[in-house]
């Protein structure tokens, strides 16, 4: 059995701010709520391999995996999969962008099934990436919002040059 969440928020920024931001992941330990460190391994074209650290859960654990992204600005998509699924069997995951009358829509939508035995069925795991999902979001759309702000009044460094 496989697993879908599906999952947008409307950022008040120009779709290339957000582009530029949520694809810098270098900066993702500040963007996302929950990484403590991002480490580019390769970047070949648009094709990125990465290691991405959790920070550590209530029960003090840090999980690490390493992750293909393959950005295609013309279309503002990304697709992406773990190269280490860990208690994953697969995880795929597409990222959106299209600009609305309100700024920015950023969609995340993650495909995956878990390994028998894994901490997590498909439906616990479900639950739990639409809350981290929505906290994640929220946290981007808070520090790109103030981004974009701090680059309207012409303060803060300007991300779209």
């Amino acid at each position: 059995m496989a697993a879908r969440t599906d999952n947008a928020v409307t950022i008040q920024a120009p779709v290339e701010l957000v582009w530029d931001m949520t694809n810098d992941i270098e900066s993702w330990p500040d963007l996302f709520a929950e990484y403590a460190e991002a480490e580019v391994l390769r970047r070949d074209g648009d094709s990125i391999d990465f290691r991405l650290t959790t920070k550590p859960d209530a029960n003090g654990k840090s999980w690490q995996w390493v992750s293909r992204r393959v950005l295609n600005k013309a279309e503002l998509t990304v697709r992406a999969h773990r190269l280490e699924p860990g208690p994953f069997k697969y995880m795929n995951l597409f990222w959106s962008y299209r600009e609305n009358g309100s700024g920015t829509e950023m969609r995340w939508v993650q495909e995956f099934e878990m390994n028998p035995g894994a901490h997590l069925d498909d439906e616990g795991m479900a639950a739990h990436l639409n809350q981290a999902t929505r906290k994640n979001m929220a946290h981007i759309k808070k520090t790109i919002e103030a981004t974009a702000g701090m680059v309207a009044r012409g303060r803060g460094r300007n991300r779209l040059s």
